[in-house]
């Protein structure tokens, strides 16, 4: 195996909107085969694993080198499944900026779109980043609308 450095540029600005517009499609296209195909495990641990998941902005058009990678692919990714959440039962939550500091609230919109709610949800998110980053997602983090979005007692 070889092993080194390189030195990476930091782009600034955003994707051109012609190129996140296919980006978006693209994404959404290889969402849904892999979840008819491996389910929401399937697709949570693919995304989970570093390695795949740079290949993925790569398939999707960005620059391997770009810093906005992780960035504007999650972003396509969850223009690409907005739509379809309720379907695919997968949804999509933060982003960057002010966008970040909506997660929590997204993720009790889609607890609300699928009839759960819980007041653990940001605790749940929590987790779920946690594991999301350091690449090993646990098997509640594969299921993680579920768990995220258990009905307690207290909420009716």
């Amino acid at each position: 195996m070889r092993t080194g450095t390189a030195d990476l540029p930091l782009h600034g600005g955003r994707a051109p909107r012609w190129l996140f517009e296919r980006m978006t499609l693209l994404a959404r296209e290889m969402a849904l085969a892999i979840l008819s195909n491996e389910g929401t495990p399937g697709l949570m641990l693919r995304l989970a694993d570093p390695v795949w998941f740079q290949a993925f902005g790569c398939v999707l058009g960005f620059d391997w080198h770009s810093s906005g990678l992780t960035t504007t692919a999650c972003g396509a990714l969850k223009e690409g499944l907005r739509e379809l959440s309720g379907e695919t039962g997968v949804f999509v939550a933060g982003g960057k900026g002010k966008t970040s500091r909506k997660t929590p609230q997204e993720i009790e919109s889609a607890c609300w779109m699928t009839g759960t709610l819980s007041r653990r949800v940001s605790s749940s998110a929590r987790r779920m980043i946690s594991a999301f980053r350091t690449g090993f997602p646990s098997s509640e983090t594969a299921t993680a609308p579920a768990s995220a979005c258990k009905r307690s007692s207290s909420t009716t």
